[in-house]
């Protein structure tokens, strides 16, 4: 046997145990803490085996249903053809008429994997790839959105106020490739490894591009906050990304953060202590539960990143859609009505209210903002899906409401 028939029955052997029921873990794939498992359980894999074989995963489950109905073998193989973009020593050996046109676009792949029957038109395996087409936001092109999955997105870094020379610096003695997006933004190749070349949290923050978009709703609310020193309530904190960005826009915020996990604000407030934030309130909380009592309330602003299906970040964690299941969509709708429900009686007269996801779904972005508006009579500043896809970034949604005075 070949070593690359190997690699194809390794990687066959992993996606045949994984069940997509591996707990989500903070900024990193449930299916990379799987891999991470299973090749710690199995020593004989060197590092370049585990780099074929984990590729040859992830690009499998970028094909989320489509291409059903061959072997686990061809659909691997199509979907390693589908992802990349040139010779591949895997395809070489065992697909060489398809390692000849891996510089073809995903469009012109699609269409040698499954001709459209003779018709013009988008070859219809797209369709299979994502089929939620009719509950996409508006504005989301569908087929660009689609062939977005069969590619890898970027690292992004944001640059802290007055690091921004420093970390250039260091990446460019490393010898390490970036692009520069802006000011305070630059991307670099996923797999770039950064952690012993600059201070994370400290010098810049790993963020997407379009959670690093939603800053700018931050910086043009600034002139409309009275109070100089505005209190902010990150009531979805998570690992407290959008904390220490609302911080770097505004050093002079009362800030709070809480979250439902106790682990998850561990981790926050180690981040806190890199970014050098001392000054901060923290408390535990499922907001989707109950009514709180918040003695520090109510907030000049409110941000609520909230949980939802990630639809927009699948690109990173293509499991997702592998094992996606539409009646998520209600389940995360109805769980952020719940949320914005308890949060937003926290909100000052004429405070500002930001809601967010990382989802494309109109039940979680476009209708529970008008569901804010009809039950809370809040005011609506501006919305946007923030498109990732022709980025190499996650797609986001985010609308900006204000309390009636």
């Amino acid at each position: 046997m070949s070593r690359y028939h190997s690699y194809i029955n390794s990687a066959k052997q992993i996606l045949q145990l994984y069940k997509g029921d591996e707990p989500c873990l903070t900024g990193r794939q449930a299916f990379a803490s799987f891999l991470k498992k299973y090749f710690g359980a199995n020593k004989r894999f060197g590092s370049k085996d585990r780099k074929q074989i984990n590729n040859l995963c992830f690009c499998f489950f970028r094909l989320g249903k489509a291409v059903m109905n061959v072997s686990l073998e061809e659909k691997i193989l199509t979907a390693l053809f589908l992802c990349s973009t040139s010779s591949n020593e895997i395809l070489a050996s065992l697909k060489p008429e398809w390692d000849n046109q891996t510089g073809l676009s995903i469009r012109e792949k699609l269409l040698i994997i499954n001709p459209p029957a003779g018709r013009a038109g988008s070859p219809l395996l797209i369709e299979k790839v994502f089929p939620w087409k009719e509950e996409l936001s508006e504005g989301v092109e569908y087929e660009k959105f689609s062939e977005s999955f069969f590619i890898q997105p970027d690292l992004f870094l944001r640059l802290r106020p007055g690091k921004e020379k420093i970390v250039t610096e260091k990446l460019n003695d490393k010898k390490i490739h970036f692009d520069i997006v802006s000011e305070n933004c630059i991307s670099l190749p996923n797999a770039s490894k950064i952690d012993e070349v600059i201070e994370l949290d400290k010098e810049a923050v790993v963020q997407d591009y379009n959670s690093q978009k939603t800053g700018e709703f931050l910086h043009s609310l600034k002139p409309q906050t009275l109070n100089l020193k505005p209190s902010l309530w990150d009531c979805c904190a998570g690992s407290g990304g959008k904390s220490i960005m609302a911080y770097d826009i505004n050093p002079n915020i009362d800030l709070t953060v809480s979250d439902s996990r106790e682990s998850i604000l561990a981790n926050l407030k180690k981040r806190f202590q890199k970014a050098e934030i001392k000054s901060y309130k923290f408390f535990m909380a499922d907001v989707a539960h109950s009514p709180l009592t918040i003695h520090h309330s109510p907030f000049d602003l409110i941000i609520a990143d909230v949980p939802c299906t990630g639809s927009g970040t699948w690109a990173r964690t293509p499991e997702q859609l592998y094992f996606f299941d539409k009646i998520k969509i209600e389940k995360y709708a109805s769980l952020q009505k719940k949320i914005v429900s308890n949060a937003i009686p926290h909100l000052k007269p004429g405070g500002l209210f930001i809601y967010i996801t990382c989802s494309v779904f109109k039940k979680e972005n476009e209708e529970v903002e008008e569901f804010i508006k009809d039950k809370f009579q809040l005011k609506l500043i501006k919305k946007e899906v923030l498109k990732g896809y022709d980025k190499k970034a996650d797609s986001m949604f985010v609308a900006i409401l204000q309390n009636p005075l």
